[in-house]
């Protein structure tokens, strides 16, 4: 059984996605909805989804909520609203209150476009991370190497809150470079409130040319730091698809687990997305979309 804890979805018939620009995104220029997800993965036994939010647009955080509601597969949102407004909690209310609002299990922002390396400690934002943790949320991280040491700072000042890392804090992997991200991602998995993804490796290495030998090096790093039952699998599906398909994710991630037990893989692909995010596969832990089990 699998638990896909990171992936998109988008309908650009309800808005753009300004982040994708340039003839080397052109693939994603497209709606990638429900239906599509659902046939990817079909072939896999996923049992239940994490939806995370895609843009910083107030709009799309109630709209995947009320997808949530509706889905036998979405089982829980990570979505937006802005860490430095005033009435962040009130706002964070308010979504809960939403149709779909059970749904809500954390909140992301694009902190890898913030100019600033240490936005994540400024007294607004902790502000608002202390709002997210008292909302009974977590809080994901997408983070450059650079913004690494202000997460860790911030996620050793608010000790209740759980950080989740995506894409293993995005590792130059198409360089071949390992320092000094390897170190301040240790210091990051040192403290017991960070958890990792494995996720969005494809697409830090060459699209066109990557091996699991050249994901290896980084996937060890993280497995060694956080441990199996702080490391959650996540697909980063539609944008994994730049690198690689669905199936070919889920298995290049089966073959950087291999070393570990068949326990500590249920953990990865499993069990801690269901801890950290409260999942509850629906159908008995049978992904149940168009009427037959999966496969991932």
């Amino acid at each position: 059984m699998i638990i896909d804890a990171h992936h998109h979805l988008w309908d650009l018939g309800v808005r753009d996605q300004e982040w994708i620009n340039g003839p080397e995104l052109a693939p994603l220029k497209r709606s990638f909805l429900l239906p599509d997800f659902e046939h990817e993965v079909r072939q896999a036994h996923v049992a239940a989804t994490v939806l995370v939010q895609t843009v910083t647009v107030a709009e799309e955080t109630p709209e995947f909520l009320s997808l949530a509601a509706t889905s036998d597969l979405i089982a829980g949102v990570v979505g937006w609203t802005d860490l430095t407004a005033p009435d962040v909690a009130d706002e964070l209310a308010r979504l809960a209150s939403l149709p779909g609002g059970s749904f809500l299990r954390g909140i992301r922002h694009q902190v890898q476009a913030e100019p600033d390396p240490g936005w994540l400690t400024r007294p607004e934002v902790l502000r608002g991370l202390r709002a997210v943790a008292k909302a009974g949320l977590v809080y994901d991280l997408v983070v450059l190497p650079g913004q690494l040491p202000a997460a860790t700072r911030a996620a050793a000042s608010l000790p209740g809150l759980t950080f989740v890392l995506d894409h293993l804090g995005k590792p130059p992997i198409s360089s071949g470079q390992h320092e000094p991200w390897a170190r301040h991602v240790r210091e990051l998995a040192a403290l017991p409130n960070a958890v990792c993804k494995l996720s969005g490796m494809v697409t830090e290495a060459d699209w066109a040319s990557w091996t699991v030998d050249d994901l290896r090096p980084y996937a060890d790093t993280v497995i060694d730091a956080f441990g199996p039952r702080r490391l959650m699998f996540g697909s980063d599906w539609p944008v994994s698809t730049l690198a690689a398909g669905y199936g070919e994710v889920v298995e290049t991630t089966r073959q950087l687990t291999a070393q570990l037990t068949p326990a500590e893989q249920a953990d990865v692909f499993a069990g801690t997305a269901r801890r950290v995010y409260r999942v509850a596969p629906s159908g008995g832990g049978q992904y149940v979309g168009h009427g037959a089990p999966a496969a991932d």
